[in-house]
């Protein structure tokens, strides 16, 4: 696999250049590596998903993306101070996956591309990392504070003055560790915060700290009778100790989010050319290749199954949680479980290009933006820092003139007390929690802002065919002595080259092999045309597909059914068959209970569009209606200041999507369709978007929740530390505990929900 460079690594001593992350990144030029974290995107352009260690604050974020968009062929970058995590987009023809991770490294982080590889060991570095800090720092305090007791019990026969120097000093000497390696993450974090000209939270900390430290290194070495060395231990100890309960909360958020990496196996049993199976890792399956998945083991890429049945559990794919039933030919999702006998599938996609890479590269993008809420939360809390650092400046100099000797402690306290991350921490904590908590049941959230969108939102759309009905195709009629099956030949061969539900019912119904087409295309919301065999065929709307003026159409019924003509002369007619959605009916309800409008804009005729409406008891409903018109009347809503749902499902939605206040499509729709919307409906079920809209109202409660617990904490605290009544070490359980609590607040979002049992896809009509 290309490893032997990291012997390499170990085997030649390198230069240790300050500042640079010295990691060897050359693994990462091997293709099959690159096929499993890239996603093409368009042309040459790639995306890669990061996993950022060292990222402490979003002072980190504004110095990495100022950084990196400055290397030559890098588009984009979006990181998440929070989870750490990187979407970046770039042009190949530029620059390189590895020269892409070097400029990370060359900044003072270490880059990892997302896998589940990279993200044990990341945990696993940082826990293990901020658990030896806190030791160290635990037993320094602990030694702090036994040297400390002999100074405060003061000069005594048994205990003079160069007695008391001795323990001074030996105060000093199991603080310095502390100091000087525990609390090594703040100086780190705020240089960088200064780095990025933004300062955070990290800088007065450090302030206090070095500060503490400073003045009693110099009572010291005057023999002064105030040293604080046990106070500057405890204040490093609980502050690390809140940041440890942190991350151990933050790992248990990311945990919903972060299975969908795991779930694709390390390894695959591939068929070689003897028939025999090898053990071959992930990374090297191919499209076409034979693999074969054991009871219990997950399917490593996405194929279609040879075997004859197969028992699968895609509940974290899709929310569902009933068993999955296939038959031959049937398509199989990588990360999926086969629940019995082993199967045998052919591989479709495999690396960043299965359905599961998907959507994980979907939710790490959501979790490496930062939404608009979070942006301003930023802004509030260096805003804030820059007031503390005034009242602490106020501070000192107001206690140097009534009480000299109280001035430091009092300052210090000001300076610790102070908690400037409760504000950042506030939104980054309730989205973080509300992608992870609706993940697991299908609903997966590609935009951050959508969250508070949801919560506000006062009209909804939705398109019909494949959003509230599951269409099937079937023959009406057959022109030109063409038979059923040729027609059904004919159409399949041009639906191929589109993702729309009809499309993809066509291509099911027909038992043929497909015929070579050329010169394809698809005009969107009217149909398909290319040609087949020297004749030009089109499918679609009649008034599309067929020759006006020769006249083509002399039966107004065909005008409701899918067209197919050749040369411009009708040769077959199909009749949409469509299933209600078994969810439609309770998720209208469910919407229009809380005084949302709902309407549906279809591109079918009345007739059908109306009959749908009146079974959900939508009064609002129009047909016929291009892509062009459903803007129009999208716009139209929103110019009457409501705040517009639209889902959709189908090439010819993305305009709409677009253009909502937020956008919905089924992971059944085309990729265009989802590459639009804000959210995504994995399991295709309507209901998950009434559990994202409960969900988010419930975060955005506690958002603000949070948000005035900030408040009120530092209205109350830094006002009693400025006025002498709380000391340094009480000032940084205050400061830990509020941060705390604010993460433990978020982490209530989504604990009310109780899952529904398996239903069937859908109902007929």
């Amino acid at each position: 696999m290309g490893l032997s460079d990291f012997y390499q690594l170990r085997a030649h001593q390198h230069a240790n250049t300050e500042g640079v992350i010295q990691t060897d990144h050359k693994v990462w030029q091997r293709p099959e590596l690159q096929r499993h974290v890239l996603r093409k995107i368009d042309g040459t352009k790639n995306e890669v998903q990061l996993l950022i260690d060292g990222v402490r604050c979003n002072g980190c974020v504004l110095f990495l993306e100022r950084v990196i968009l400055q290397s030559s062929g890098v588009k984009e970058i979006h990181i998440n101070a929070l989870t750490r995590r990187a979407r970046v987009v770039f042009d190949e023809a530029h620059i390189s996956l590895t020269d892409l991770l070097v400029v990370f490294s060359k900044a003072g982080y270490n880059p990892r591309p997302l896998d589940s590889a990279s993200l044990n060991d990341s945990r696993k570095d940082e826990s293990r990392d901020l658990l030896k800090r806190l030791l160290v720092a635990g037993f320094g305090m602990m030694q702090a504070m036994m040297f400390a007791l002999v100074i405060y019990l003061g000069p005594s026969d048994e205990i003079n003055g160069p007695t008391l120097d001795f323990f001074r000093w030996l105060g000093f000497l199991v603080t310095s560790p502390v100091v000087l390696y525990s609390a090594q993450p703040f100086f780190k974090g705020a240089l960088r915060g200064l780095r990025g000209r933004e300062l955070n939270m990290d800088v007065p900390i450090s302030i206090a700290v070095a500060l503490i430290y400073g003045a009693s290194l110099f009572q010291a070495t005057q023999g002064g009778a105030e040293v604080y060395f046990d106070s500057v231990s405890m204040l490093v100890f609980f502050l690390l100790t809140g940041r440890y309960l942190e991350m151990r909360v933050r790992h248990r958020a990311m945990d919903s989010t972060d299975a969908l990496a795991r779930l694709t196996p390390a390894w695959a049993e591939r068929r070689d050319k003897n028939g025999d199976y090898e053990k071959v890792s992930v990374h090297e399956l191919q499209r076409d290749d034979i693999v074969r998945v054991p009871e219990g083991g997950h399917v490593p890429a996405d194929g279609l199954l040879i075997s004859q049945a197969a028992q699968l559990d895609e509940a974290l794919l899709s929310g569902e949680a009933a068993t999955q039933h296939k038959q031959r030919g049937d398509a199989l999702i990588a990360g999926s479980v086969v629940l019995r006998s082993p199967i045998e599938f052919c591989v479709t996609h495999s690396g960043a290009d299965t359905f599961l890479a998907t959507l994980a590269s979907l939710a790490t993008r959501a979790q490496a933006m930062r939404p608009r809420l979070a942006q301003a939360g930023q802004v509030a809390a260096t805003r804030f820092v820059i007031r503390v650092l005034s009242l602490t400046v106020i501070t000192a100099v107001t206690w140097l003139l009534i009480q000299p000797d109280r001035a430091l402690e009092a300052t210090l306290a000001v300076l610790v007390v102070s908690c400037p991350c409760a504000f950042a921490l506030a939104v980054p904590a309730a989205i973080t929690r509300t992608i992870s908590v609706l993940a697991p049941r299908g609903v997966l959230i590609v935009q951050p802002d959508a969250i508070e969108a949801l919560a506000t939102f006062d009209r909804a759309v939705f398109d019909k065919t494949g959003t509230l009905t599951l269409p099937s195709m079937s023959i009406e009629h057959t022109h030109e002595g063409v038979s059923n099956d040729e027609a059904l030949q004919f159409a399949a061969s041009l639906a191929q080259a589109s993702s729309h539900p009809l499309s993809k019912a066509l291509i099911e119904t027909n038992t043929k092999p497909l015929h070579h087409t050329d010169s394809i295309g698809v005009e969107v919301g009217n149909g398909i045309h290319g040609f087949i065999n020297g004749d030009f065929f089109k499918l679609g709307r009649a008034e599309f597909a067929l020759d006006i003026s020769s006249g083509g159409i002399k039966d107004e019924a065909i005008i409701e059914d899918t067209v197919l003509s050749r040369n411009g002369k009708l040769i077959a007619t199909f009749r949409t068959n469509e299933a209600l959605r078994y969810d439609a009916i309770d998720a209208v309800a469910a919407l229009q209970k809380q005084n949302i409008q709902c309407n549906i804009l279809s591109g079918d005729s009345d007739a059908r569009v109306k009959r749908i409406a009146d079974m959900l008891n939508i009064t609002a409903w129009s047909g016929r209606q291009r892509p062009a018109d459903k803007l129009a009347r999208i716009t139209a809503m929103q110019e009457d200041e409501h705040r517009v749902l639209v889902v959709g499902d189908g090439s010819n939605d993305a305009p709409v999507l677009a253009g909502a206040d937020i956008s919905v499509a089924l992971a059944s729709g085309t990729e265009l369709a989802q590459a639009q919307a804000d959210i995504v409906l994995c399991g295709g079920q309507l209901t998950g978007l009434v559990d994202a809209r409960r969900t988010a109202l419930q975060a955005m409660r506690i958002l603000k929740q949070n948000q005035r617990w900030a408040l009120c904490y530092n209205l109350l605290a830094m006002p009693l530390a400025a006025l002498g009544f709380v000391p340094p070490w009480l000032a940084a359980i205050g400061m830990s505990t509020s941060s705390l609590i604010v993460i433990l607040n978020a982490m209530r979002i989504g604990r009310q929900y109780s899952s529904k049992a398996a239903q069937p896809s859908s109902v007929p009509l």
